[in-house]
């Protein structure tokens, strides 16, 4: 949209309606010291072809992407994305459609929704999907206040090795609601989460205890034994996935005894982007879905018999009366869930195998030459594609001498573990080649 000032005529309108002699009139009310007494400091104009030609050359003294090798994760995931992705998502039926509050005539968006919320369901082995919510860490928080709701109970147990900001949101969600808010240690050997642990933590006034598989740390966790914990309590299971190429080689979650699958789906599809929009999952169980938050497609026929789709149900308080609302979630990040859904359908469920097995592949190998270079797994369960390593020295030393090195070495922990303090997270994906790893090890020998 053209930026169009106001004309001489547009102002003397204004200042009529308004009834103000003149624009320094109009303003009188502000105090002296907040106006304006010269023009801005800046430059003046440029022309189109001065100004493309002074941006190329402030973006060239940018280093590029590709100059570096990531072994970042922590919930931000670099994955391929096939450029079938990009060419489908850009379409203007999809690049700008919205909220479909008229079926009618949003039959195309209504459709790839659906077909989201049904890989979603594939992916985890739930009876039900939503269409999507802002991100992993409030598909969380609402999973915990879904929870509270189906079983009447206040308590909301995490586990510590939940992304800590999952946590933080979590709490900040549920600050000033007396809910009885706790979290549980993990094993120092292991990088699990104790059953014992949990076992205690756990009551009649818990409502669910929340498990992230793989978890922060990228240790697996024993889900089935878990959910065997929580359910001799009636309580709920929630289970976590910041890495949805995981479900290519783990057992789904609704196979081992999960209740509430939420997560982050932004490996399917979505580029880091320095942060966002990415894409929250839910998926549950049949017996929830009036509790479930968000959207939910439903797939019908027309008076004619042909196949159509529907907003089914719309648990926002804009929808229905506020007292009756399940959430305030209003988006479907109907774009994300799209790439998402291109992305998935690309691969298949035989190539969303390969893809995972890879991914453990590349990391298996990374922490095979790592420990040959002196640097040690932290913890003892096994992983994905990201695991703990203790390092030598300070691990933000470590970091900056990498990044001289054009690599970044992976996440410090001691931010969100004190007791971590000489630990990096390191993560490898199919984007990390086997130079970049030998010489990430060799780096650290």
């Amino acid at each position: 949209m053209p930026y169009i000032p106001h004309t001489a005529k547009d102002i003397e309108k204004i200042l009529k309606a308004v009834g103000a002699g003149s624009v320094e009139e109009l303003i009188s009310q502000l105090p002296a010291a907040s106006r304006l007494k010269g023009p801005l400091a800046i430059p003046d104009g440029l022309s189109e072809q001065e100004l493309l030609g002074h941006m190329k050359a402030l973006s060239s003294k940018n280093s590029t992407v590709e100059e570096y090798s990531s072994f970042l994760g922590a919930g931000a995931y670099n994955h391929y994305i096939p450029s079938v992705v990009d060419a489908i998502i850009s379409r203007s039926e999809f690049y700008t459609s919205y909220t479909p509050y008229q079926p009618e005539l949003s039959q195309g968006t209504l459709q790839a929704i659906f077909e989201y919320q049904t890989l979603v369901c594939q992916l985890t082995g739930m009876d039900v999907a939503n269409a999507s919510l802002y991100d992993g860490a409030t598909a969380v928080a609402e999973a915990c206040l879904m929870a509270k709701r189906i079983t009447n109970r206040e308590g909301i147990v995490l586990a510590n090795a939940l992304h800590p900001e999952y946590r933080e949101t979590v709490a900040t969600y549920l600050t000033g609601t007396g809910d009885h808010l706790s979290t549980i240690d993990y094993s120092a050997t292991t990088g699990a989460t104790s059953l014992d642990a949990i076992e205690s933590a756990i009551s009649d006034k818990t409502a669910c205890v929340v498990i992230q598989h793989p978890n922060f740390f990228g240790s697996l966790e024993d889900i089935e034994a878990i959910a065997g914990v929580v359910h001799k309590k009636k309580a709920l299971l929630v289970v976590a996935v910041t890495e949805a190429v995981s479900f290519g080689l783990l057992k789904s979650l609704g196979d081992c005894g999960c209740d509430i699958a939420v997560g982050e789906n932004q490996s399917f599809g979505n580029s880091l982007s320095y942060g966002g929009p990415y894409l929250g999952f839910m998926a549950t169980k049949t017996e929830f879905i009036r509790q479930m938050p968000g959207r939910l497609i439903g797939q019908t026929v027309d008076k004619e018999g042909r196949r159509a789709f529907c907003l089914t149900f719309a648990t926002r308080e804009q929808h229905i009366r506020r007292e009756k609302a399940t959430s305030n979630i209003c988006t479907n990040h109907g774009l994300c869930a799209l790439a998402a859904s291109v992305h998935m359908v690309s691969l298949g469920s035989g190539g969303l195998r390969k893809l995972a097995a890879l991914n453990l592949s590349k990391a298996e190998y990374l922490k095979k030459k790592l420990k040959e270079s002196g640097v040690e797994a932290a913890f003892t369960s096994p992983t994905f594609n990201e695991f703990t390593v203790k390092v030598k020295g300070s691990p933000d030393g470590v970091l900056k001498k990498l990044l001289e090195k054009k690599i970044i070495g992976g996440l410090n922990l001691e931010k969100y573990y004190p007791e971590l303090g000489n630990h990096l997270l390191i993560c490898a994906t199919e984007m990390n080649s086997k130079e970049e790893m030998d010489a990430l090890a060799a780096a650290l020998k």
